[in-house]
């Protein structure tokens, strides 16, 4: 079990696997490392990192200090304590917004980004038409304070799609991830979902220059297609994978498409750069 610590109150824990370009996989909201675990094939080519962000899996929950900058402080400290001074990112869903918010402290070191099911913008908001409206996270906050596990189930379950998944995809989902995962701190889950409704990342994606994949679901509920669309717009050079009928976890629905495109990704990257 590996923590490094990033802050005098602060561990976080991460699993390391592999040999190679060294690749940070960052986790959403109120999930763990753990929920990477059908990637795990790439260690097979690449140094995989699968860190707990603050407040979440076995990383410590501080009693504050839940902001955008301390999610980036936390994986710039992973960052040099594992002497990465050059590697990649794969962002999903907050961890997106996480990769965005570390990318100016980390570009020099950054030689891929790959943002999956993400927004840099959550909210909705009179100009921008990609996110959900303001009462949803209020609703879903008010649910997690009546109903804390039934309501973190409800949210899982709405990250995929109807008919998305077969019964043995769900079966080995359970199996491998939902049974086994440690559910975050109430506190932490309620204080990060205070920062993600507030975010907004918009204003700095025309400085990112760093090779990025965006890959996003066609029928993703949590955050629609058409932020990850803007993402890479807005981003230099930036490819684009819509997976056609999936929600907001693609990496968990259609591990081989996404692992053998994420895969072909680094791979190039990791030979050019």
């Amino acid at each position: 079990m590996a923590f490094i610590d990033s802050a005098p109150d602060v561990s976080i824990h991460y699993e390391e696997l592999g040999e190679g370009f060294p690749v940070v996989f960052v986790h959403g909201w109120a999930m763990s490392g753990r929920v990477w675990a059908f990637q795990r094939e790439l260690a097979e080519r690449f140094r995989l990192v699968m860190p707990d962000l603050r407040g979440h899996g076995k990383s410590t929950a501080p009693a504050e200090g839940y902001a955008f900058a301390d999610f980036a402080a936390d994986l710039v400290a992973l960052f040099d304590r594992l002497g990465i001074r050059r590697g990649g990112v794969v962002g999903w869903s907050f961890g997106v917004q996480v990769a965005l918010e570390a990318y100016p402290a980390l570009a020099g070191r950054l030689s891929a980004l790959v943002l999956v099911g993400g927004t840099p913008k959550f909210t909705a908001s009179e100009e921008w038409s990609f996110g959900l409206p303001a009462t949803e996270a209020r609703g879903l906050a008010l649910r997690l304070r009546r109903g804390y596990d039934r309501t973190m189930g409800e949210f899982f379950r709405g990250m995929f799609a109807e008919g998305e998944l077969t019964r043995e995809a769900n079966q080995r989902i359970a199996h491998e991830i939902v049974i086994p995962r440690l559910l975050p701190d109430p506190g932490a889950v309620a204080a990060t979902l205070d920062t993600l409704a507030g975010g907004d990342h918009r204003a700095m994606l025309g400085g990112v220059r760093t090779p990025a994949l965006v890959i996003h679901g066609g029928r993703d509920a949590i955050c629609p297609p058409g932020a990850g669309r803007f993402l890479a717009e807005r981003i230099g050079g930036a490819r684009l994978e819509i997976f056609d009928g999936a929600g907001h976890a693609p990496f968990l629905s259609d591990p081989a498409r996404f692992n053998r495109l994420v895969g072909e990704f680094l791979g190039e990257v990791a030979l050019s750069d």
